[in-house]
């Protein structure tokens, strides 16, 4: 890392720490969504699929580490996650996975209408209303950290490990 971004990074303000009871509160909002989306019958497997894709359109880095280590402890294969960006050229995502995962895109990028269109005509024919309404929470929110993260340049730490032989 250079200097002057060793510098810039440092002088950013993680706004987490700086103003804690906003942080609390949109931590409190993830806790209701993941309630929401526990309610609506979606697994932690594709809920974290969602976290991961919404955090790479994102360029989170923080947050693609936090949630693909989740998704790894939830059981979700280094295939999948290796291809999650090329979702669409691969046959490895169920049609629900897809059409939540296009419903998830829509929603981080909000300003293609057509795209938002033809995203909530696939989640139509593959999710009910709630679990619609429960995909666009998981994006909402994860966006929302993303933010954080991305403009407080939280910092992601070292977790090698050395494989074997």
């Amino acid at each position: 890392m250079t200097q002057t971004t060793a510098t810039a990074t440092h002088r950013r303000v993680f706004v987490d720490k700086q103003s804690p009871d906003a942080y609390r509160a949109l931590t409190a909002t993830a806790e209701a969504v993941r309630g929401v989306a526990a309610a609506a019958g979606l697994d932690r497997l594709l809920v974290e699929l969602i976290n991961i894709r919404v955090s790479q359109l994102n360029t989170c880095a923080f947050c693609l580490n936090l949630h693909t280590r989740s998704a790894l402890r939830a059981g979700e294969t280094t295939q999948r996650l290796g291809v999650l960006p090329a979702w669409r050229d691969t046959e490895l995502f169920t049609p629900r996975e897809r059409a939540a995962l296009a419903l998830a895109e829509a929603t981080t990028r909000p300003e293609d209408a057509d795209a938002q269109s033809a995203a909530y005509d696939l989640a139509r024919s593959a999710l009910s209303d709630d679990e619609i309404s429960a995909v666009i929470w998981v994006a909402i929110t994860m966006n929302a950290f993303n933010r954080v993260s991305v403009m407080s340049k939280h910092p992601v730490r070292s977790s090698a490990v050395v494989p074997s032989a």
